[in-house]
């Protein structure tokens, strides 16, 4: 994933030794990863950032002195590093990432042997994204415009499909920040592990005026819900007498994922056409773009991240690449243009 022969130079950050010195020998083994430094509390790490400059960090969240939270949002404005935080099953995670952190992975429950391999294999892959990555994009887009929506706009049958990878839970929540509760249903496919897309729906629904869940089998899509595919199952729409259903199903992999956003944008494709907005935002990879296009030539609306907000430029480039895009839109006027589109619908 680094273009260049140079290998990804990382600092290793947990207070606990022997995790340290297992991630540090176990990470090494890959051919592109050089840990420069290992450091066991935020104060050590500081020092060795701008000692060796090194090109990720993996961040611990709970540690003495200083929590890994309050670290990135001290360190982050001043030295853009991209950071790979490696936690138990929390909700600080998103904490975390709304402090500038990349992506996250999670700490096995058991030192096992397989355990640790899935465990060090995701965080192999997730230092290899973070060094392509730019930190802190939407920090620098704070001006967003209000959509300011009119009251009885919405469609009934109508819907908004959403797809990100990288990056992608704080592009979501930028997006859906100005849904007025009266939006279209929304379908999302963020990759994310079980468990944190329950947490990561119930923090958005505490947040904003629509409604947010984990999507369940046979979940209505209705006007002012947010649906988000669960961990793990695939997301499709069904038809159901004059609206739509969704479908969560276990199978295998689709471009790397489970969910994938293709499976959600091809179904939304065959169902719903003319009738859908579909988006793909920040993500690594090409996942999306095959179905953006399918629902672009069902005569339904598309719209691609631009590269200048994208943490990671990936998917909405792929997509922009084979003519799914119809509008590249900037983040954080996003909202703006998925409401504009909807308006222009009724």
């Amino acid at each position: 994933m680094n273009s260049n022969k140079r290998k990804i130079r990382v600092l290793v950050v947990d207070d606990s030794i022997v995790f340290r010195e297992t991630l540090v020998r176990q990470i090494a083994r890959d051919s592109i990863i050089e840990v420069v430094a290992t450091a066991s509390d935020p104060y050590m790490a500081r020092d060795k950032i701008l000692e060796l400059e090194p090109d990720v960090m993996t961040l611990d969240v709970e540690m003495p002195r200083m929590s890994g939270i309050e670290f990135l949002k001290k360190l982050i404005p001043q030295y853009p590093i991209p950071v790979v935080v490696v936690s138990a099953v929390s909700g600080s995670v998103f904490d975390a990432l709304n402090a500038g952190a990349v992506d996250f992975v999670t700490k096995p429950d058991i030192l096992g042997a397989r355990g640790v391999e899935a465990f060090i294999s995701e965080l192999i892959v997730k230092i290899k994204i973070a060094s392509t990555a730019k930190v802190a994009v939407s920090k620098k887009n704070v001006s967003r415009v209000s959509v300011n929506p009119r009251i009885g706009l919405v469609k009934q049958n109508g819907m908004i499909a959403i797809g990100a990878s990288t990056g992608g839970t704080e592009a979501i929540a930028t997006v859906i920040k100005d849904f007025p509760a009266n939006m279209p249903g929304t379908v999302i496919v963020q990759n994310m592990p079980p468990i944190f897309t329950a947490m990561y729906a119930a923090r958005l629904n505490s947040l904003y005026a629509v409604e947010v869940r984990e999507a369940k089998n046979g979940d209505m899509i209705l006007p002012g819900l947010v649906l988000i595919a669960p961990g793990d199952y695939h997301m499709r729409i069904k038809p159901i007498h004059n609206n739509y259903m969704v479908e969560c199903v276990k199978g295998e992999k689709v471009n790397g994922h489970c969910p994938a956003v293709d499976v959600l944008f091809h179904s939304v494709a065959e169902h719903a056409g003319s009738k859908a907005i579909g988006v793909v935002l920040t993500g690594m990879g090409n996942d999306g773009a095959s179905g953006l296009l399918a629902i672009r030539k069902a005569q339904g609306r598309t719209l691609g991240q631009d590269e200048g907000s994208s943490v990671v430029y990936g998917m909405p480039k792929a997509a922009f690449t084979i003519g799914a895009v119809q509008t590249q839109v900037p983040l954080n006027l996003m909202s703006r243009k998925i409401y504009a589109l909807v308006d222009s619908r009724q």
